[in-house]
Parts: C-alpha cells; structure tokens; sequence
C-alpha cells in the first residue's frame, strides 16, 4: 500500500510532457514574433528619424528667419535641408538593416535567444 508521502510518478511524468509540449509550442511561436516586433520597431525608428529631421530643419530655420531677419526663406532652406539630410539618414539605415537581415546568424543556432521570456536558466529533473 503506497504512503501519502510518496510521490506520484505517473502524476509527475504526466506534468513533465505536458510542460514539454507546453515549452515547444511557445518555442515554435517566439521566433515569428520576435522578427515582426523588431520590424515594427524598425519601422518607427525610421519613421521618427525622418520627422525629426524635418522639426530640426524648420526649427533651424525658424532661427535664422528671427535673428537674421530673412523670413520665410530661412525656414524654407531649413525645410528643405532637414528633409534632404533625414531622407539621406533614412535611407543609410535602411540598407544597413536590410544587409543584417539578409545576412545568415553568425551561430547558425534556431535556438536563439531573441529577448523574450525569463532569463532563469532551466532547471533539469532526475
């Protein structure tokens, strides 16, 4: 007769695989999320890079147009060079990040770790 002290092995075992397929699913899911959260945040990076550099340019601008007394031709050489040196930024960034995504992983690993999840290391049972 078993004591209640004792652990179930069947319950156990049962838990293990359950938390195993568990593990695999996620595993399975991570990866496509990840790329298509880094794309997006790729997307806005750029996307702010390119407003920015038209609020500096006017902004610049601006300045000129007050303290030189040249208005509006300041602000419109502001927009036009902040809009010129944003777009030429813009597309600098852009192929660098095209190149590192067609570039193949230096580890060649699918077991990458990509930035989700805990970063506890992974406890093994005998």
């Amino acid at each position: 007769m078993p004591k209640a002290d004792e652990p179930n092995d069947k319950a156990i075992e049962s838990l293990d695989a359950r938390l195993a397929a568990f593990e695999a699913k996620k595993a399975a899911e991570k990866p496509s999320k990840a790329t298509s959260e880094k794309a997006t945040q790729d997307g806005y990076r750029l996307l702010a890079d390119l407003i920015g550099g038209v609020l500096v340019g006017v902004g610049f601008g601006w300045l000129l147009d007050h303290y030189a007394h040249t208005s509006p031709w300041g602000m419109i050489g502001g927009l036009l060079i902040g809009l010129g040196l944003a777009i030429f930024s813009i597309v600098r960034k852009a192929m660098k990040l095209s190149a590192q995504a067609s570039a193949p992983s230096p580890s060649g690993n699918a077991d990458e770790d990509t930035g989700g999840g805990s970063t506890a290391p992974k406890q093994k049972r005998d």
